[in-house]
């Protein structure tokens, strides 16, 4: 949309970016808050994680020092080795319940009684103003070594496994961030061709095919442009058809008004002959009036605020009104007029007034095509709490072809103007688009049981059936 559109419309132009950057910053985001989550979780599992690294590491060390056969030796020799740059101490308890080294203070009484008892050790304490972890392990002829090791430790392992995630994490953002592009690019390349397709079908060509590419939708998407590219083709096509039709209609009285008009300007039609032109002057401008009624009816039926008078409506008074109508001028050109109809009322919510509009339409199009001696019936019945009124003649009859387009607009006039009688080409269309406001259907059948062909109008009763009822 343009700006100047939205500024009509009381808008600010809207600020959107492209489909692709959109895709690719809500991949970007989404990729960010995974990694973030996640990062923080990693975060606040590594300290843990570190700890068990190290009370793990420092327990095997004390196992080992457990099996050896002579543990009082190890405050003799091993001390400084294992108390070297780790900060590892040890502590050795005696077999009576003596216990020696400089991780004595760790060691309470119910720590020394349950390494005696044959139990392994695993604290947290503190040791010369410093939190330490504590790993004890029973020795295998009696007593037990302990070991301490400085959380500083822990916390530099710690500081070592988030460090390393860094890497990873920003490895997958980036990798996000690539994705979407890719993603972006799949989804909008077809997406931006189907728009330019759009704009080239609203700017007035045809014939354009899109190819199918991308995702499920847009190929879905590609299939309806092509589908729309061919309908606005059709319809085109039949307007255009329809608007030469027109032309050739109106023409043909204006021809014939304008001749006789100039000749009667010109004073070269004698004046025995001035009754029998006025006459063929009257005939063509009512056949160019009706045509141009029946254009202004259908115009009128296309409009959004087409009126419609909707009350209770006896549709059997209705049709004996019309039958009273028709009766004489089907005998004036020798039709077997017939009414069949039930006795009981049949009582719908509809306008009675269209309902005759579209009787008339029907029989008026059936009388011009049923030849003399041949019936025409006007048949009202219910079906299913539906009000039913049919047209059937018994004139040449319609194709099934010819059922298919029987309510499009001069259809049936340009395929039959040179065989049999024909109007306007509208009045079936008009039929059908009343038939349609009053929330019916119409359909015609391609022969009828008297021989020709069969208008069926469905009807709903509304509450109208119920109060029947």
């Amino acid at each position: 949309m343009r700006a100047a559109t939205w500024h009509r419309l009381g808008f600010r132009r809207p600020l959107r970016g492209s489909l692709a950057g959109d895709i690719i910053l809500l991949a970007t985001v989404v990729a960010a808050l995974a990694v973030l989550l996640t990062g923080l979780v990693a975060w606040s599992t590594a300290r843990t994680n570190a700890e068990a690294q190290e009370r793990d590491q420092l327990g095997r060390q004390a196992q080992v020092l457990s099996r050896l056969p002579a543990l009082s030796s190890l405050l003799l020799e091993g001390e400084q080795r294992l108390a070297g740059s780790n900060g590892v101490q040890l502590a050795v308890v005696a077999a009576g319940g003596s216990v020696t080294g400089p991780s004595t203070p760790v060691v309470t009484d119910a720590g020394r009684d349950r390494l005696l008892s044959g139990h392994a050790l695993s604290a947290t304490a503190t040791l010369e103003d410093e939190t330490v972890l504590v790993e004890g392990r029973p020795a295998r002829n009696g007593g037990a070594v302990v070991l301490t090791q400085p959380m500083t430790d822990v916390q530099q392992a710690a500081s070592r496994i988030r460090g390393s995630m860094l890497l990873p994490m920003g490895t997958g953002l980036v990798g996000a961030a690539v994705a979407g592009a890719l993603l972006a690019r799949r989804i909008a390349r077809p997406l931006t061709s189907a728009a330019a397709v759009a704009h080239r079908l609203a700017d007035g060509e045809r014939g354009l095919h899109l190819p199918p590419a991308g995702p499920t939708e847009a190929v879905e998407l590609s299939g309806s442009l092509t589908a729309l590219d061919r309908a606005l083709t059709r319809s085109e096509n039949r307007q255009r058809d329809f608007l030469l039709s027109v032309s050739h209609e109106i023409r043909t009285p204006l021809t014939v008004v304008k001749g006789y008009a100039e000749a009667l300007d010109d004073g070269v039609i004698p004046a025995a002959d001035l009754p029998a032109v006025g006459r063929t002057l009257v005939t063509e401008t009512r056949r160019l009036e009706g045509f141009v009624g029946d254009l202004l009816r259908l115009a009128r039926l296309e409009a959004d605020d087409f009126h419609l008078d909707i009350q209770p409506t006896d549709l059997g008074a209705l049709i004996d009104e019309a039958a009273k109508t028709w009766s004489p001028l089907c005998a004036r050109h020798h039709v077997a007029f017939r009414l069949e109809r039930p006795q009981s009322p049949v009582l719908a919510d509809t306008d009675g007034f269209r309902v005759r509009q579209i009787a008339d339409g029907l029989l008026e199009n059936a009388l011009r095509v049923t030849p003399d001696g041949r019936p025409l019936v006007l048949a009202l019945r219910t079906d299913d709490g539906n009000a039913v009124i049919q047209v059937r003649d018994g004139g040449p009859g319609l194709t099934e072809q010819d059922a298919e387009v029987a309510f499009e607009r001069g259809a049936l006039r340009d395929r039959y103007r040179d065989i049999r009688p024909v109007g306007s080409g509208l009045g079936l269309a008009i039929a059908h688009r009343l038939t349609t406001r009053l929330g019916g259907t119409i359909t015609v059948g391609a022969q009828a049981p008297e021989g020709g062909a069969c208008f069926t109008v469905t009807l709903p009763r509304g509450q109208a059936n119920e109060a029947a009822g």
